[in-house]
């Protein structure tokens, strides 16, 4: 049973709007799926009648939604706090990849919901995290790291990270030959150094293996040594 709760006054809605989600929060949390959210449930634990719940969320989803988006929000200041203490706009863009990572693995429970469920249109989860990630990746082209679309690159890029992050959330048995963070690091390098060359060459401009391989072994030997120099 739910904790003896006091009765909300007129105008308190907001504050029994709170309580709900803070429940339904605390049923994903223990049973680790969406499965065990019933509007039901999350009436009792936070110790009204159902239809006081029904009064804020008109159905199950539209609560699922909304829990899931207030944790989500955390995110985004995580991204905008980590994200200004780097001044170098590639690092900043791979921060802010790293902590979105981080972020879905830490609350799988709602990154499937928000980014891992059909959906007939723009979820606010999805374009928030969209969102988060090309402010960063407008920040590289206007640097000239990055040629082109911000948008289009940025969706590039976020494809990398959301396949990278549902694997590890659909898939936590899998032989992995990497700690998650590791593998989420490779990710981040791949997705970020293979954008800013293949944005730079046009499409039908692809090498002999040959030449492509001695080209980019050179030009790892010149960043080598111009990072040993700045070090």
């Amino acid at each position: 049973m739910g904790a003896k709760r006091t009765k909300a006054r007129p105008g308190e809605g907001d504050r029994l709007r709170g309580e709900i989600l803070s429940a339904a929060d605390a049923l994903l949390g223990e049973a680790g799926t969406d499965e065990a959210l019933t509007l039901r449930a999350v009436a009792r634990r936070t110790g009204v009648s159902t239809p006081s719940v029904y009064a804020h969320f008109p159905s199950r989803d539209a609560l699922l939604e909304a829990v899931c988006l207030r944790v989500w929000d955390e995110l985004a200041h995580r991204m905008r706090e980590h994200a200004v203490e780097v001044a170098d706009p590639m690092r900043a863009l791979s921060r802010r990849a790293r902590v979105y990572a981080r972020f879905a693995l830490d609350h799988p429970v709602q990154y499937r919901v928000l980014l891992m469920r059909p959906s007939g249109g723009s979820s606010p989860g999805a374009v928030a995290c969209f969102r988060y990630l090309a402010d960063a990746t407008a920040a590289c082209v206007r640097a000239g790291i990055l040629h082109g679309e911000p948008e289009v690159l940025a969706m590039g890029l976020w494809s990398a990270m959301h396949g990278c992050v549902s694997l590890l959330i659909a898939q936590p048995g899998f032989d992995w030959a990497e700690e998650p963070e590791v593998l989420i690091d490779g990710v981040i390098r791949m997705a970020g150094l293979g954008t800013a060359l293949a944005c730079r060459v046009p499409r039908d401009a692809i090498p002999p293996s040959a030449v492509l391989a001695a080209d980019l072994d050179g030009l790892a030997a010149g960043w080598a040594v111009a990072t040993d120099r700045a070090g």
